[in-house]
């Protein structure tokens, strides 16, 4: 790897970070506000909601200048979204705004990798990329924790910086401080040199174009087992945070503040999984980490026989290794296929809609179900059983297309 893909790894750490943290020091400005409880949950619908209704134009932004560039004004959108909270602004609001600069960000984070790296090495590029970003996940977490608490306000005050009075603020101020630092990182990105033709502005046709991308990539032998499989990862990981919250307090007598190290718990899981995926699994034999997601699903289901914490930590810590280890590769694979056939952000930006949309309407889904009252232990049997057997539709799916075709010599493919 060149000092390069270094220097992405760095933003995209800071930027995450920032990401993370700001959620925490969000939700203590609405506990500040006395806002409702129902709103607390908002803040990752309003920060998703731009990857869905933006994904036809970022990609077509994200092909229009260097990647490198599109992701410092991806981070410069992001300091303004946090900047609006300083002057007045509703927290959801302004979290929207920085929702806008994270879907950006994407397409470029993910699309310079297949200009920068060869295939061969995306899956390496990949496990850093997700390690790095369940780390910074948990610091995140740990960071926003830190910068709410009564003590981290008190020494952010201390240092008497002009126009901060309170310790929302001074705890705003750092977040926005971690952006401009990932920032000065994304100015350093060398240019790849890679040119796409003039992209379309048009927004009907950009449109159309967004979805003629994503019916290539769902009609495409090996892109829409990947993206299949990226798309319900992405949906299932977000509910699994909610459902894991409530089970611990269900099931383990876990208030929520003891119950958040259990996110962190999975997290540690999935960076072990990625980093272990990344040095084991060639793009090549991508494929062949696909019975891991009906595992991992059966694994989620035997939660509700747990009642240990002790256990949980170890049944946890795996279903976080499992689908580290297994998501990795399908992700390589996906960037692979959408650099082959279309541009690195088209395809990223069909990406995208797709796990995002997954995300709104399975968190929409466990909604449903708790204001039904369902118990929670009845909704972990059913997400876990529904995982596992997605998955093995996905990998039938694919024994079948292997009969109609021999799609894995296609991998390594060169771009057409």
């Amino acid at each position: 790897m060149n000092r390069g893909f270094y220097t992405i790894m760095a933003a995209q750490f800071f930027s995450s970070l920032a990401d993370n943290a700001l959620i925490i020091v969000a939700i203590d400005l609405l506990i500040s506000m006395k806002a409702p409880e129902s709103l607390k949950p908002l803040l990752k619908l309003t920060f998703v909601l731009f990857y869905v209704l933006l994904a036809a134009f970022v990609g077509a932004f994200a092909d229009s200048l260097p990647k490198g560039r599109v992701m410092f004004i991806a981070n410069a959108v992001k300091v303004i979204g946090c900047g609006l909270i300083f002057v007045g602004v509703h927290p959801l609001a302004a979290n929207a705004i920085v929702g806008f600069g994270a879907a950006i960000y994407s397409p470029a984070k993910y699309g310079i990798l297949t200009e920068l790296l060869p295939p061969e090495k995306l899956v390496v590029a990949n496990g850093w990329i997700e390690g790095l970003t369940v780390l910074s996940i948990i610091l995140g977490m740990v960071l926003g924790g830190a910068l709410v608490s009564p003590a981290g306000g008190a020494f952010l005050l201390g240092f008497g910086v002009p126009l901060l009075h309170t310790s929302n603020e001074a705890s705003l101020a750092v977040v926005v401080a971690i952006y401009a630092l990932a920032a000065l990182f994304n100015l350093r990105i060398p240019d790849t040199g890679a040119r796409y033709q003039r992209q379309e502005r048009n927004p009907l046709r950009l449109i159309a174009d967004f979805s003629n991308c994503s019916t290539i990539l769902w009609k495409d032998k090996l892109g829409q087992i990947s993206l299949a499989v990226t798309t319900l990862f992405w949906g299932a990981g977000a509910t699994l945070q909610f459902i894991v919250l409530k089970w611990a307090e269900r099931s383990l007598g876990m208030p929520l503040d003891k119950a958040t190290s259990l996110i962190g718990v999975v997290a540690l899981g999935v960076a072990l999984g990625a980093a272990a995926s990344a040095r084991i699994v060639p793009l090549k034999r991508s494929l062949s980490v696909i019975p891991l997601g009906i595992i991992m699903g059966l694994v989620v289901a035997s939660m509700s026989l747990v009642h240990s914490v002790a256990v949980a930590y170890v049944l946890l810590t795996l279903i976080g290794a499992l689908s580290g280890f297994f998501v990795v590769p399908m992700n390589a694979l996906l960037q692979h296929r959408g650099h082959v056939l279309m541009s690195a952000g088209h395809s990223i930006a069909v990406q995208n809609f797709n796990e995002n949309l997954s995300i709104l309407t399975m968190l929409a889904a466990y909604a449903v179900l708790i204001t039904l009252n369902v118990d929670v232990n009845v909704i972990v049997v059913v997400f876990g059983l529904s995982l596992a057997g997605v998955m093995y539709l996905i990998q039938r799916r694919h024994v079948t297309n292997q009969l109609q075709q021999e799609a894995l010599a296609l991998i390594g493919e060169r771009k057409h």
